[in-house]
């Protein structure tokens, strides 16, 4: 049987790095360099064990060992269900699903009652969109999104329009691709309930100032939301500092399993909040009379949850807090503008987003569709997206069809952007 009080040591489950183990795992980062990370990364090897240069983390991380080994013993020797089992491995799973949630609060600066898990940041959306939006907003009100917006921060607010009447309302971007702050000023109206806005674009790699965001929605009553997923495995995040009322990111874009996401809410709008889904694991009691259900987050999350899924988060919560997520963003940051200077001497390259892109650089070469290039890149194992990015309202207004796109991640590294040069050098060649 497992021992309840092994399992965190088993499911790689203990606390948060203090700066000095931060400070000292950076260290490994700064005068090893990158390889030493990308070591614990078995993803980045072609079938030969070629180095393969990883530049899709925007779509999906790469998984480090330390997350793969935690999943494969918690759905190998320690695999139980929660919650309402009372023998012992059983209360050991739960010891260990619930230490993530706590986990994903210290690392959000949150509390651990304010966590939802959920399948990714498109429920997590979806829920808010169906619970909090369906109970506060109807016909008239205003709902304001950007033009930069995914469309998993799209179609859950137009779905929502169309069941109550409410109007969607458009923010500009400004001219170097930042969602424009003072068109937003001028947007909002004491008819807009809700704000929804991506913390750094997933195609311009364009970083929200949030705060001031959440300022100008609380003027008129609004409530923001914030979609973290490119943020979330990029910056240090703190909800009090942010000053938004709800947050989402996707577990898998955080180094992470597929399958499992985080929804933060405010503990005052959760508690007001009808339930989203209906099933196991949600209620209080259930009669054929009436259902009462549990208290947030367990009112959310129906069925049976995603253990495994929520431990080897935790593992990867653990892994990127010990590198320091303000150290990541700087790397990451500063490979973004080294390759927009190289793409930037080519007279053949358009560049979008900001100088100061976020760990994401979107581009088009002149002649050559994204989709070309994208293919020539995987035969000089080069990985990046090409195409929309599930952004096309944002294609729409930057006037293209679609673009490349190469994102960084903590094991991206100087070989990665040579790489990608000798890449975009033989595209060039191949199509004259």
């Amino acid at each position: 049987m497992s021992d309840p009080r092994q399992i965190f040591a088993r499911a790689e489950l203990v606390e948060a790095p203090g700066r000095e183990g931060r400070d000292a795992s950076f260290d490994r980062l700064r005068t090893s360099g990158v390889g030493d990370l990308k070591a614990d990364f078995p993803g980045l090897l072609t079938p030969d064990g070629a180095p393969w240069h990883y530049l899709d983390t925007a779509a999906t991380a790469q998984k480090p060992q330390a997350v793969i080994d935690a999943m494969a013993r918690a759905l190998g020797a320690d695999y139980a269900t929660v919650h309402r089992g009372v023998y012992s491995r059983s209360a050991a799973m739960t010891l260990g699903y619930e230490a993530a949630r706590r986990r994903v609060a210290q690392f959000i600066g949150a509390r651990e009652d304010e966590i939802v898990f959920v399948r990714g940041a498109t429920e997590a959306i979806n829920l808010v969109a169906a619970s909090w939006g369906g109970a506060h907003i109807g016909e008239g009100d205003r709902i304001v999104l950007s033009r930069l917006e995914h469309h998993s921060n799209i179609v859950p607010w137009q779905q929502l329009a169309e069941r109550t009447g409410a109007v969607i309302d458009v923010c500009p971007l400004t001219a170097d691709h930042r969602i424009d702050l003072d068109a937003l000023e001028r947007l909002v109206t004491p008819r807009t309930k809700m704000v929804a806005l991506a913390h750094i674009s997933n195609v311009l790699g364009s970083v929200l100032d949030a705060r001031r965001a959440a300022e100008l929605a609380h003027s008129v009553g609004a409530k923001l939301l914030l979609d973290g997923c490119q943020a979330a495995p990029r910056m240090a995040l703190d909800m009090a500092a942010l000053d938004c009322d709800f947050y989402a990111f996707s577990g898998h874009k955080l180094y992470g399993p597929t399958g499992i996401g985080v929804l933060w809410a405010r503990g005052e709008l959760l508690e007001t909040m009808p339930p989203w889904q209906g099933g196991g694991a949600m209620i209080d009691q259930v009669t054929f009379e009436r259902t009462t259900y549990a208290p947030p987050p367990q009112r959310f999350e129906a069925g049976t949850p995603m253990i495994v899924e929520a431990i080897a988060l935790h593992a990867a919560i653990n892994y990127v807090d010990a590198l320091g997520p303000d150290h990541l963003f700087a790397h990451e940051t500063a490979l973004a503008a080294q390759l927009r200077g190289e793409l930037r001497a080519m007279n053949s390259v358009r560049l979008f987003g900001p100088e100061d892109s976020a760990g994401i650089v979107s581009f088009a070469l002149e002649g050559v569709h994204p989709h070309d290039l994208g293919t020539i890149l995987d035969e000089e194992h080069v990985a990046i997206r090409a195409g929309h990015h599930c952004a096309q309202p944002l294609m729409a207004a930057l006037g293209v069809t679609a673009t490349a796109r190469a994102s960084f991640g903590l094991y991206s590294d100087e070989s990665d952007i040579e790489a990608l040069m000798r890449g975009i050098d033989r595209t060039q060649r191949i199509f004259g």
